[in-house]
């Protein structure tokens, strides 16, 4: 199953009042877990960045100056996800600024399915902190990285924290031989020592028992 852990990077909070996406960030999950198939624009909002924005995400307008306009990287950011799932933290946020840079240019809303992990974590995890930086706390995820946020590094945050709350990584089942390439399956890891087999020795009453048993059968198979 292929899915998409998305994220953006913004110049406020509200596409409505003239906010625009400056990042985008995507991974793709195959059944839960990342590959190194990625996705990241980063996009010139055609707007001053506001200062108390960059001191989040550290994107410059002499930084993004010279960047693509979204409706230059659309194409490719749609073709990337396909139809995929979207795994996203808070996805509100993200979906609005997407469905509105979109429409704005003359496509129509995403019709992905959306998974949203800040829902999922605050039904596992009731009264809990359920923002990325906590989950990846909980989780023991190394995001001694994000000193500032980032559509790409916590968009690969996202992917391990989600297949953190599907259930972690599961042990591996196949081992492929060395020798003929073909797959064995392990059930156990555990060693036994190897007890030898015992031996039940035939009295000769049993034998003769046997014997006249036998001469008692008639038209058997083994004559």
């Amino acid at each position: 199953m292929r899915e998409i852990a998305l994220d953006t990077e913004t110049t406020g909070f509200d596409p409505f009042t003239g906010d625009k996406i400056v990042e985008i960030g995507c991974v793709e999950l195959i059944n839960h877990v990342p590959t190194e198939n990625v996705c990241h624009l980063y996009i010139n909002p055609e707007r001053e960045v506001p200062e108390e924005t960059i001191r989040i995400h550290g994107l410059t307008n002499e930084f993004l100056a010279d960047k693509p306009i979204f409706s230059q990287v659309s194409k490719e950011f749609i073709e990337f996800i396909g139809d995929s799932p979207l795994v996203i933290h808070n996805a509100e946020f993200d979906m609005k600024f997407l469905n509105y840079e979109l429409e704005n240019i003359g496509y129509k809303k995403l019709e992905n399915k959306i998974v949203d992990t800040l829902l999922i974590a605050r039904q596992k995890f009731p009264g809990s902190p359920a923002n990325l930086d906590a989950l990846c706390r909980r989780f023991g995820i190394d995001n001694s990285n994000r000193v500032l946020h980032g559509a790409l590094l916590d968009a690969r945050l996202l992917s391990e924290v989600y297949l953190e709350l599907c259930g972690g990584k599961q042990p591996e089942f196949l081992k492929e031989s060395e020798n003929n390439n073909k797959k064995t399956f392990f059930t156990s890891s555990v060693k036994r020592d190897f007890k030898e087999p015992r031996r039940f020795e035939i009295s000769s009453e049993e034998l003769e028992a046997h014997k006249k048993m036998l001469e008692k059968i008639k038209d058997s198979i083994w004559d």
